[in-house]
């Protein structure tokens, strides 16, 4: 049956808007892909939930006034190099924390914790800010717009807003401008896995304090969960409820 002309140029509308939508679809996927992929098979290792990486700080190791584990972070990452604080990111900053009753005074990093249920993962509209199977909270620059919801959602204050263009950029930890950045446990270094530390913890022996200690919460033969298992470790505001990654000793 022949169309009359209006229903052929309907038709041609109609093809047109589909091939449109599933190109549409089809590019921010890739680009948020890629990232993911590279996150998670640069050891041809598919990430599971049979591993959950963390980390215990003893406060009692975490020297005042020693900032070790902040420049071993900074350099491994490139951080810092604008040389103004009010715009450089740090994903690690030491602080002092009193306890009233007290009045002790228990120096120690803080950092992104990795929660098992991370509030920044819950308000990120994109999807940019995801969690791993094994625990690790990371964000995806790809998919990242800098709305910063994350930095208000999360109540450790550990994620920074890149403002202006970068250089120098370390290809393993790729930053850029209008986005969202945070610890990574060193990811690049978990990935390899050859058991590498990341680099705060590295530091940190290297000055001789020995501090940081980082494992698979989920392996109770571990370095990591014999400590937690033998003198416990406390969670930085345990009563959201967030199942942190990072434990603190001596608090």
């Amino acid at each position: 049956m022949n169309k009359r002309p209006d229903e052929l140029a309907a038709q041609g509308r109609r093809q047109f808007l589909l091939k449109l939508a599933s190109a549409s679809a089809i590019v921010p996927l890739g680009a948020s892909v890629s990232l993911v992929a590279l996150v998670e098979n640069n050891n041809e290792e598919p990430v599971t939930d049979a591993v959950r990486w963390g980390m215990l700080i003893d406060t009692s190791k975490c020297a005042s006034g020693c900032d070790a584990c902040v420049r071993g972070c900074n350099e491994e990452h490139a951080l810092g190099d604008l040389q103004r604080p009010q715009t450089d990111s740090q994903w690690i900053r030491k602080v002092e924390i009193r306890d009233r009753s007290s009045g002790r005074v228990a120096s120690l990093p803080l950092m992104c914790q990795h929660c098992e249920n991370p509030p920044c993962v819950d308000v990120c509209p994109t999807g940019a800010s995801f969690k791993r199977a094994d625990g690790i909270v990371l964000v995806d620059k790809h998919t990242c717009i800098g709305c910063r919801y994350c930095i208000m959602a999360c109540p450790f204050q550990a994620r920074s807003f890149v403002h202006e263009a970068l250089s120098n950029q370390k290809s393993y930890a790729p930053r850029g401008k209008g986005t969202v950045e945070s610890c990574t446990l060193c990811v690049h270094r978990v990935d390899e896995g050859q058991g590498r530390q990341p680099a705060c913890a590295e530091a940190c022996d290297r000055e001789g304090h020995e501090a940081i200690v980082f494992g698979d919460l989920n392996d109770l033969q571990s370095v990591l969960s014999k400590q937690l298992s033998a003198s416990g470790g406390t969670q930085l505001r345990a009563d959201l409820e967030l199942n942190t990654g990072v434990r603190y000793r001596g608090l």
